[in-house]
């Protein structure tokens, strides 16, 4: 059964309450438990109801987000919302999950709540899914499934045996999304899943029935997740 966080939105403006309030509805394993205007809202909200992850913007009216964040005892997981990008580094030396620059898409709300799900997991370092929003749904694929993905103009198609997902993203986005130590990217439109390779002969990689591509320039990244040596 998969695990649902409780969030709490700190944001002043109108406008991105409704936009993180509409990402967090749509996702499946988020559930919206409150939106607060300023940092001493909520504080009062916390001290009723605590949650394991808040999206905090920074710019907030009388107290930073920032200022806030350093005044919890046991701070929750922190994905913060800013239109200032000066501040990224500071949010990041508070061990924030990610850092979203307004005005951001659904899809990078989905890899920052994906960072969520690999760091809060039991196995931070091996998540067993990944979610993809594909056309108005958003899919949780196991990455057990995943056979490989695919560049296709400014999307990428996701394949596992029974579906295929079309995705508005990059595969440089994905592919940060994904263990290296079970995927590999192999050319500049495919990466790979070294469990589904069946042979490498030559340039090509067959996984699964199809032959795939290997571009010279990522061939050593290959050979070592494989343990494949070079041929004589």
């Amino acid at each position: 059964m998969s695990v649902v966080y409780q969030c709490l939105v700190v944001e002043d403006e109108p406008l991105a309450q409704q936009v993180l309030e509409k990402y967090i509805r749509e996702h499946p394993c988020l559930e919206l438990a409150g939106i607060c205007g300023d940092a001493q809202e909520a504080q009062q909200f916390l001290a009723k109801q605590p949650v394991p992850l808040i999206f905090l913007d920074i710019n907030l009216p009388r107290r930073s987000g920032i200022s806030f964040l350093k005044g919890l005892y046991h701070p929750p997981h922190i994905i913060f919302t800013t239109a200032y990008p000066e501040y990224a580094v500071q949010g990041f030396e508070l061990d924030a999950v990610d850092y979203l620059l307004k005005p951001f898409s659904y899809e990078r709300f989905l890899k920052a709540v994906n960072k969520l799900l690999e760091k809060a997991g039991p196995t931070p370092a091996q998540p067993s899914s990944i979610f993809v929003k594909a056309g108005k749904k958003v899919y949780r694929v196991n990455l057990e499934d995943i056979l490989y993905l695919e560049a296709v103009d400014d999307y990428v198609n996701v394949i596992t045996p029974a579906s295929q997902y079309l995705v508005h993203d990059t595969l440089k986005s994905m592919l940060e999304q994904l263990p290296a130590s079970q995927f590999v990217r192999v050319h500049k439109s495919y990466i790979i899943s070294k469990d589904h390779i069946v042979f490498l002969e030559g340039n090509y990689v067959r996984v699964g029935t199809k032959d795939i591509p290997v571009g010279l320039s990522y061939r050593d990244g290959l050979q070592q997740l494989t343990g494949a040596k070079k041929g004589r």
